[in-house]
């Protein structure tokens, strides 16, 4: 076995290629070379690694559970190659490296965050660093969610649900934003809120959350299930059920719904970034985390919650 510090920013470059597209043909044509060329760089690159990365089949290149991990780390060593190229030219130049950053940042969001926190936040940003040139990737916050993207090499920078089911990775560094809170949201004008369907979603999924709902006998189990917290915040505003959502989820709230404040005892939910150590210290990460702290130092709030001035809307002791 060959040393694998000996694979060249070329044969990693396939190796992304080939996990991206799913077929060494396809892999040739990204990188404007041959199959046979790609297959033959592919077992140097296997024999270097000391494992067997994809699954060859009649129907493409299938990543193995080792290609999968040899690939994320290909994406994120040639992340750091763009990162290396962006300091020296700083340094080169006599500047510093946070007035330097440009060229691609690639940020992994779940959904509302990617229509309500980032767009501001990525318009002061390319206003104060016009060489950055933000990349958003909306992915669902289950599973390996926006972390999950992180660690695949396909984002920078993550912003994330913390403190949830589903841990912060071993290996990313991660820091909160903001906490927001849940609250009940249903139809305005209904006389009894609490006798509608719960709507839920998938992503909706905080622990704590789950905890506090099942402590609440008020709250019945949802038989309305959505796709994302758009399509929950549609069915309440059409008065189809109630819903519990958080803050975020609630910023472009129509009029046409009611939210009630749930009390000094409501869940929240911690919204922050993940990122690798090493880019953590990029400079394009370390303005977009600045922009994101200078925007976001309290709780999100909608200015339009009540506070229990509707006595069905909200549970009793």
């Amino acid at each position: 076995m060959t040393d694998p510090a000996d694979l060249s920013p070329q044969e990693l470059r396939i190796l992304v290629a080939i996990a991206d597209s799913g077929s060494f043909s396809a892999a040739a044509a990204t990188l404007g070379t041959t199959q046979s060329g790609v297959s033959h760089a592919v077992r140097g690159i296997e024999r270097k690694v000391g494992a067997v990365l994809f699954a060859r089949g009649r129907t493409g290149a299938r990543p193995t559970a080792a290609g999968t991990t040899a690939a994320a780390h290909a994406r994120r060593v040639l992340r750091m190659l763009d990162v290396l190229a962006v300091d020296a030219r700083a340094a080169a130049r006599g500047t510093g490296a946070d007035e330097a950053a440009d060229g691609p940042l690639h940020i992994a969001a779940f959904r509302s965050a990617a229509l309500h926190l980032l767009p501001p936040v990525l318009g002061r940003l390319t206003a104060r660093r016009p060489g950055i040139e933000p990349r958003v990737r909306i992915v669902r916050e289950v599973g390996p969610g926006t972390a999950g993207e992180v660690i695949a090499g396909r984002a920078d920078v993550g912003i994330a649900t913390l403190g949830t089911a589903t841990p912060t990775p071993p290996g990313l560094v991660a820091g909160v934003l903001v906490e927001e809170p849940y609250a009940l949201v249903h139809p305005a004008g209904h006389p009894a809120p609490r006798s509608l369907p719960l709507v839920d979603w998938t992503e909706n999924c905080s622990s704590y959350t789950r905890e506090w709902w099942a402590s609440q006998d008020w709250i019945p189990r949802a038989t309305i299930e959505a796709e994302d917290d758009g399509a929950v915040l549609a069915m309440v505003a059409g008065g189809f059920g109630m819903a519990i959502m958080p803050a975020l989820s609630l910023a472009a709230a129509p009029s046409t719904v009611r939210i009630t404040d749930l009390g000094p005892g409501r869940p929240t939910r911690s919204v922050g970034y993940v990122s690798t150590p090493e880019l953590a210290a990029s400079a394009a990460v370390r303005a977009l985390v600045r922009e994101l702290r200078l925007a976001h130092t309290g709780a999100v709030v909608p200015p339009t919650w009540h506070t229990g001035d509707a006595p069905e809307a909200v549970p009793r002791d």
